[in-house]
């Protein structure tokens, strides 16, 4: 959610309930910021009961006026059918939106999509330029799903160098998955020297993370 004093209860007691008020009287009037924070506070039920159908109603007056975190939200509520019905191709289309105004969630979530063939024709090539462009950008999870790409050599040469390097990013951001696929890679000397003992410390961070047998994505 947006800096907004009276919502961050910065200089005076915070107060979701007047914050969700005001919030309320601005998205009237238009105030993109407060049709996405007010989405926020429906989603999150903050101020206000939870109601995603609320949610999605005011995440869609700001994503019409180009607000990319409220395309990306709309386009997860498309996603996971909350607050409307499911449609892939309805959440293709909001991703996109936010995706092209560089929102990194979007991106990666774009690139899972095309990976999966959800609301568009499968197609890995686009899936690693969404990825691409999350990862490049220090998101985690793209970071783990391009080393994925590389690893497996879905919509480019198989490189496990390149898997390697985008495992280690996102596993040295607490990824979990990430951090089982280095262990993966140390283990079988891919991209790396055979190293059981690295191997098993990155085994061990997955562990405790509650991921110890999965090489997915």
């Amino acid at each position: 959610m947006s800096q907004v004093i009276l919502a961050q209860g910065e200089g005076v007691v915070q107060d979701d309930g007047q914050a969700a008020i005001w919030y309320r009287k601005a998205g009237e009037q238009g105030n993109v910021d407060a049709q996405h924070n007010l989405g926020v506070m429906f989603t999150n039920g903050e101020g206000v009961a939870r109601d995603d159908n609320q949610a999605a109603i005011w995440y869609r007056k700001a994503a019409e006026q180009g607000d990319a975190n409220a395309q990306y939200n709309l386009g997860l509520m498309y996603h996971n059918g909350e607050g409307v019905v499911q449609d892939d191709g309805q959440a293709v289309i909001w991703y996109r939106k936010a995706a092209e105004q560089g929102n990194v969630d979007a991106q990666n979530n774009l690139g899972v999509m095309y990976h999966n063939g959800k609301g568009v024709v499968q197609d890995d090539g686009q899936a690693v330029i969404w990825h691409r462009k999350a990862a490049e950008q220090g998101n985690a999870s793209a970071q783990t799903n391009l080393g994925w790409m590389y690893h497996n050599g879905k919509g480019v040469v198989q490189n496990y160098n390149q898997a390697v390097i985008w495992y280690r990013k996102a596993a040295e951001q607490g990824d979990a998955k990430a951090q089982y696929n280095l262990g993966l890679m140390y283990n079988n000397g891919e991209g790396v020297e055979k190293n059981p003992q690295k191997a098993m410390k990155w085994f061990r961070k997955a562990a405790e993370q509650g991921i110890d047998d999965t090489n997915k994505r």
